[in-house]
């Protein structure tokens, strides 16, 4: 397989899988596009198995051995078109591939049914599997300001998008048993999400919602360090979990009953805005 077919795959992976982040993805100039297709098809294979149906201790030796795969990328070739193409995203962009290490752990921590005491053990987490996102795709679009700033706020923002993944799938992801949200938060609304009384439920899902709009608002300082396309691309995938938290926050009990999601015209207005810069 040669590099074009390699890119090929994780394009068709993303357009495929990424529901939200591909109206962002597809604003990006072409180098940069394919470049986070890559890290996106990665990162989806990461999540894959961890959420997938094998046992905890294969799932946790596949993801042992994603974390080899990414240590081992320089002066390998692979028939495996996601690790050839990220093998030539490290050569050509400096991304930070250790990032995915982070996610891996995240995604070991899925598997072993880790629950969060206090929202600073959550918030390692969310840093884990979000944050190292961003500072995966901060290595794709680059800036020409301060590094670690721009690092540090684009795990920001990767944290308010975990938060409002947390919101959305409480019913799904507590039906798996798994329970995100911080027992301190639980027993601070006196909530139980076995038998959720509607009016406590709610002051819960508006705290945590201003928790999360805190971390937008910090997280948004980064467009302003980007380029116009990649800022465009960060404002469209932010931007569309940014709506979602509203909708959440607007009616907190509907994420008991059903997924909440944003229509395909409603995502696609959030891109066009992001690209005219109306994001914020």
């Amino acid at each position: 397989m040669d590099l074009t077919e390699a890119y090929r795959e994780c394009e068709r992976i993303t357009w495929s899988q990424a529901r939200n982040f591909a109206y962002g993805i597809r604003l990006l100039p072409p180098a940069k596009r394919r470049g986070l297709a890559v890290i996106y098809a990665f990162a989806r294979r990461i999540d894959d198995i961890g959420d997938g149906a094998l046992p905890p201790e294969r799932k946790i030796a596949d993801l042992e051995s994603a974390r080899q795969a990414v240590l081992n990328l320089k002066g390998n070739s692979y028939d495996d078109p996601v690790l050839l193409a990220l093998a030539d995203v490290e050569r050509n962009f400096p991304v930070p591939v250790e990032a995915f290490g982070e996610l891996i752990d995240g995604c070991v921590a899925d598997v072993r049914g880790t629950r969060y005491e206090t929202f600073d053990d959550l918030h390692y987490y969310c840093r884990c599997v979000a944050g190292s996102i961003g500072r995966l795709s901060l290595g794709i679009f680059g800036t020409s300001h301060d590094l670690d700033e721009a690092a540090r706020l684009a795990d920001s923002l990767g944290v308010a998008l975990q938060l409002t993944n947390i919101l959305r799938d409480i019913r799904e992801d507590h039906q798996n048993g798994r329970i995100y949200l911080p027992a301190e938060d639980l027993a601070k609304f006196d909530v139980d999400l076995d038998a959720p009384n509607p009016s406590q439920f709610t002051r819960l899902v508006e705290y945590e919602a201003e928790r999360a709009r805190d971390w937008y608002a910090t997280g948004w300082r980064l467009l302003p360090m980007l380029d116009r396309r990649s800022a465009a691309c960060t404002g469209a995938m932010a931007g569309i979990y940014r709506q979602l938290l509203e909708r959440i926050a607007a009616q907190p009990g509907a994420v008991l009953s059903s997924r909440v999601s944003l229509s395909t015209g409603e995502k696609a207005m959030v891109a066009v805005r992001a690209l005219a810069g109306r994001i914020r």
